[in-house]
């Protein structure tokens, strides 16, 4: 098994983090997290139409390139570093992977073009005020009515569920959990934006009042759809939080360097050496889980279950150790508003809660390993 990437997923990252370069910035992360919508539609067009970033991997008859997981992992490493404000983890990892995996050739029909092109901003409704990311926290009820079903109740922390036209919701009826697809501008949806920790990831509240939706899949499957997205979607987090890991592992190893405390560069301090070199060891095995995590996603073999619960812990940990750490070296000027670390701390410790916390994925890789 070799994990080296091929030349033409180093040229990915290369093309990827230029553009992210260019597009954003420190100063465009900042205006974006300001905004209510959180991101900038001339940006996210030029992810879709020119990049074709959107479309990675949704398959080649819905309009995508079919890729593997391992692309679109490089490309989520390189969105965490930049902590680009996009809907593209809502839209590509939750929605596109839950219609890929869903079985429903219509549904893949109707909405995947529009996703892979850009022109479809998508999200995966499941949690509800409960927080539970397991079956038991789907509670919401959906109705049958005439050919078609509503729904009722209330989801919470739906990313980009305030700006997403198309919204994925995991509801129960009489056959178990099955997955529906509700409109944007539905009538009985009310939307509202979540003040979040993390202003570079928006979240909102929704709520279902008789609200017209459609089952996608078969009744009462929704959660083996489900469990398998989650698995995907902790690996794409795992990927991100790889990509800023090493990120603020560079700025600290950087202003190390030049900051001159005591007539000499405060890198030769034995103390700060130590953080240094901790953070190294953390990152690069981060990267070692994430990347396994990748090849298993992209293969979709029997350890995906276990290796995405492990690498959803680890990378979750180390990101926000490095975050902290960062913090520490950079010293005073690390918790003002100004600098960019509290921006990385404050990603690393939503990232760290979603789909489950470390402890949870513990618990459940216990579980899926059979201890």
């Amino acid at each position: 098994m070799n994990f080296a990437f091929t030349e033409e997923q180093d040229e990915l990252r290369k093309t990827v983090r230029q553009f992210l370069d260019a597009k954003s910035p420190e100063s465009a992360v900042r205006e974006q997290m300001d905004t209510e919508n959180g991101f900038d539609p001339a940006v996210w067009a030029q992810m879709g139409e020119q990049m074709g970033l959107q479309g990675l991997i949704v398959p080649e008859e819905f309009g995508g390139s079919g890729y593997t997981y391992v692309e679109l992992g490089i490309v989520l490493e390189e969105m965490g570093r930049s902590l680009l404000c996009a809907p593209f983890f809502s839209t590509v990892v939750l929605a596109a992977n839950t219609l890929i995996h869903s079985g429903d050739a219509a549904a893949k029909a109707a909405h995947l073009p529009g996703i892979a092109g850009g022109t479809t901003i998508a999200t995966l409704a499941c949690t509800e005020p409960s927080g539970k990311w397991d079956e038991s926290g789907v509670t919401m009820p959906a109705t049958a009515a005439g050919d078609g079903w509503t729904l009722d109740g209330t989801k919470m922390f739906v990313i980009d569920g305030h700006t997403a036209g198309l919204i994925i919701v995991a509801a129960r009826t009489a056959k178990g959990v099955s997955l529906f697809a509700v409109d944007g501008g539905a009538a009985g949806l009310t939307r509202t934006a979540l003040s979040t920790m993390d202003q570079t990831r928006k979240q909102a509240k929704l709520e279902f009042a008789g609200t017209p939706a459609s089952l996608i899949g078969t009744e009462g499957e929704g959660w083996k759809v489900l469990s398998t997205v989650f698995d995907l979607a902790a690996i794409g987090l795992a990927a991100e939080q790889v990509g800023g890991a090493q990120k603020v592992l560079d700025m600290a190893v950087e202003y190390a360097k030049v900051r001159v405390q005591f007539g000499r560069p405060i890198g030769s301090f034995q103390a700060i050496k130590h953080k240094c070199a901790d953070m190294l060891l953390e990152v690069e095995s981060a990267k070692s889980a994430a990347y396994y995590g990748m090849w298993c996603a992209s293969e979709m073999n029997d350890e995906l279950p276990s290796v995405a619960s492990l690498a959803k812990a680890y990378c979750s940990e180390a990101y926000f150790h490095a975050t902290a750490e960062n913090i520490q070296i950079h010293g005073g000027i690390g918790f003002t508003w100004e600098h960019p670390a509290h921006l990385y701390f404050k990603r690393a410790k939503s990232s760290e809660l979603l789909f489950g916390d470390p402890t949870y994925h513990r618990e459940l890789l216990a579980q899926r390993i059979g201890i």
